[in-house]
């Protein structure tokens, strides 16, 4: 281990929902060992470990079979640390690249043998700046050709800047975290009308996750529910769900992974509304394949 604070939670609850088998987690991350695959020294943060090992604990734990890594800046365009957890568990795990607008169709060719099937941009203040709009345009044909999609991590107050930018693209297109909004201002704010304004492409997913983050009030975040709920009312077939484990740049002592699965059964209460959000939507984006054996322990 570095010598960095862990942003995860050491002890997490076992969840009271018992979640569908084939669930996934389609917004995690693994961090190091720092020892192994060195942290970006660009970075703006410097977290502790969290490897591979940690998440798929987690996930046996918590009744999650299938997992979406997402590289985070604290590795740069180095994607070599999800690559080695994708071999890990290769039938349940796919990974979510960083990587420069002028990659090449055969480097994104080698990611996509290796277990990637996209790209993400960030559009943070407090993170690196993502891919020009023009850069965009061009790269995304290439990624198209290969199957991928795009996803975007921006501030709410950029979602009606760049949805026009996103309802072009000609291929699929997943807004991270719903978006950044903050659940303070209501569900009729601006940016959340942009939001679902935008969702009306077909091509746009969205991850109705980070209720901790946008949420103002402590667990169980009951003024950030209403804006999942009803993403997932409205676009039943375009939402995924994640868990954002380690928690990188949390303000706060770190969430607790098995309350976050609890939430589910108010963000989607519907059996049905439940499985698609969980195993049909992330089968049908990321490629997995037919569930072998039961899948992993349930929550309970």
């Amino acid at each position: 281990m570095n010598d960095a604070p862990i942003t995860w939670h050491p002890d997490p609850t076992r969840p009271r929902l018992r979640l569908p088998a084939g669930s996934a987690d389609t917004h995690c991350h693994v961090f190091g060992p720092a020892a192994v695959f060195p942290f970006n020294p660009e970075s703006r943060y410097t977290p502790g470990d969290a490897p591979k090992e940690r998440l798929f604990a987690l996930h046996d734990m918590l009744g999650i079979h299938r997992r979406v890594i997402v590289q985070a800046g604290i590795h740069g365009f180095d994607n070599s640390v999800i690559a080695d957890a994708i071999a890990a568990r290769p039938d349940s795990t796919r990974g979510i690249a960083l990587a420069p607008p002028d990659i090449t169709a055969g480097e994104i060719a080698r990611l996509a043998g290796q277990g990637f099937r996209g790209i993400r941009y960030n559009y943070m203040s407090h993170l690196p700046p993502g891919a020009s709009a023009e850069e965009l345009r061009m790269l995304a044909p290439r990624m198209a050709e290969a199957g991928w999609h795009l996803v975007i991590h921006m501030e709410a107050r950029l979602i009606a800047e760049m949805a026009p930018l996103l309802a072009e693209m000609p291929l699929p297109v997943v807004v991270d975290h719903m978006g950044r909004i903050p659940a303070a201002d209501g569900p009729d704010q601006a940016p959340f009308t942009a939001l679902m304004r935008l969702m009306e492409h077909e091509h746009v997913w969205v991850k109705v996750c980070g209720n901790e983050r946008a949420s103002s009030r402590p667990y169980p975040h009951d003024d950030a529910t209403p804006f999942a709920r009803r993403l997932v009312d409205a676009f039943p077939d375009s939402v995924l769900w994640g868990t954002d484990w380690p928690h990188p740049n949390f303000p706060d002592a770190p969430p607790d992974d098995g309350k976050l699965v609890d939430l589910l059964a108010d963000i989607a209460p519907d059996a049905g509304a439940l499985h698609r959000l969980m195993v049909d939507n992330p089968a049908r984006l990321y490629d997995f394949g037919p569930l072998e054996g039961a899948g992993a322990a349930p929550g309970r």
